[in-house]
C-alpha cells in the first residue's frame, strides 16, 4: 500500500491535494461536490505506467475491488478484504520496467 500512496503522490500530488481540499471541504456534499476532482485523480493514477502495470497484473483483484465498491457505496469499509488482496497482489507486481520505461526510439 506505501508504493501505491507513494506513486500517487509523487506523480499526482496537484490532483489529490485539489480532491482533499475539496472533500474537507463540503464535508456532507462531497460525494456529488467534488466527483469531478475524483475523476482527474483517477484519469491522473490510470495513466502512470506503474499504476497501469498493477492493474494489469492483479486485474481480477482490482475488479473485485471495484464491484463491492460499488455494491457497498453506504460502507465502503465492508470491502477492507478486497482492498488487501489487490494491495497484497499489488506488492507482487514486478514493477522494474515500469518504473524506468526505457525510451522507445522515434
Amino acid at each position: 500500500m506505501q508504493a501505491a500512496m507513494e506513486i500517487t503522490a509523487k506523480y499526482c500530488q496537484k490532483e489529490m491535494e485539489e480532491y482533499g481540499s475539496c472533500v474537507s471541504s463540503n464535508p456532507s456534499t462531497w460525494q456529488h461536490q467534488c466527483h469531478e476532482l475524483k475523476m482527474k485523480v483517477a484519469h491522473c493514477t490510470s495513466s502512470h505506467p506503474v499504476i497501469q502495470k498493477i492493474r494489469s497484473g492483479c486485474s481480477k483483484e482490482f475488479t473485485e475491488f471495484e464491484r463491492c465498491l460499488r455494491e457497498n457505496q453506504a460502507t465502503p469499509t465492508s470491502c477492507s478484504p478486497h482492498v488487501a488482496r489487490f494491495l497484497g497482489c499489488a506488492e507482487t507486481v514486478d514493477l522494474s520496467s515500469a518504473a524506468n520505461p526505457v525510451p522507445q526510439p522515434s
